[in-house]
């Protein structure tokens, strides 16, 4: 692994260090609300989906769970995520360059994701970078294939975490019933200059009982 045009950071609100790479997309608030929104436990096999440089499985280190799983369609990004898992920290970390779509696997306990936000149209435009298009708009996921893929992959009474733009809500509580998850936990962002809420974090269980409680507001202070 070349780490020369690497830079060396930690991940906000931990004393963890790791690697990242300037093309590619870097951990930022969303990475950081949802590594300490989700609850993962000590007996957990988590797998990450859209690992990246392996950030959230950093932060789940901290709860040392049975297992690690990282998903990346991205090579390098793929390459980055084993070096800060397995190499910087001894996660013993698998990890699956594939699309998460043709992957399969036996159901694990966690998964955590922070998919790509924006839908592929004209008032957001692909960037030119192939890295942060695929990290950033619904290029090659969407929201309609990643769920049911994720309710596949989950065991029964196991838990998604996820962020994601709060406009978003209703599609993501829609596509969590119809692929039997429930959502049973949700907390509203908002940076402190707007009234509006710009991104949700939820908790969804598959072959949950439909019972949801909304947390507090989270607030950004830039």
């Amino acid at each position: 692994m070349n780490l020369d045009s690497c830079t060396y950071d930690y991940l906000p609100g931990t004393d963890i260090y790791f690697y990242q790479h300037p093309d590619m997309f870097h951990v930022n608030t969303d990475t950081m609300l949802l590594g300490q929104f989700m609850d993962v436990r000590h007996k957990d096999v988590v797998m990450d989906i859209g690992t990246n440089n392996g950030a959230l499985l950093l932060y789940a280190m901290a709860k040392k769970p049975k297992a690690y799983i990282g998903v990346e369609i991205d090579s390098k990004a793929c390459e980055l995520a084993r070096y800060n898992c397995n190499e910087l920290h001894q996660l013993s970390a698998t990890f699956y360059h594939e699309d998460i779509l043709t992957l399969r696997h036996d159901p694990v306990s966690c998964i955590v994701c922070n998919p790509p936000y924006f839908k592929r149209h004209v008032a957001n435009p692909v960037n030119r970078n192939e890295h942060l298009s695929r990290a950033r708009h619904e290029m090659y996921l969407t929201l309609e294939d990643l769920i049911p893929k994720i309710s596949s992959l989950l065991q029964e009474r196991g838990r998604l975490y996820m962020i994601h733009r709060s406009e978003r809500l209703i599609d993501l509580a829609l596509l969590c019933r119809a692929n039997h998850m429930e959502i049973k936990k949700l907390q509203f962002v908002y940076d402190e200059s707007k009234t509006e809420a710009n991104s949700v974090l939820i908790e969804a269980m598959k072959q949950g009982k439909a019972h949801c409680r909304i947390l507090p507001p989270k607030i950004i202070h830039r």
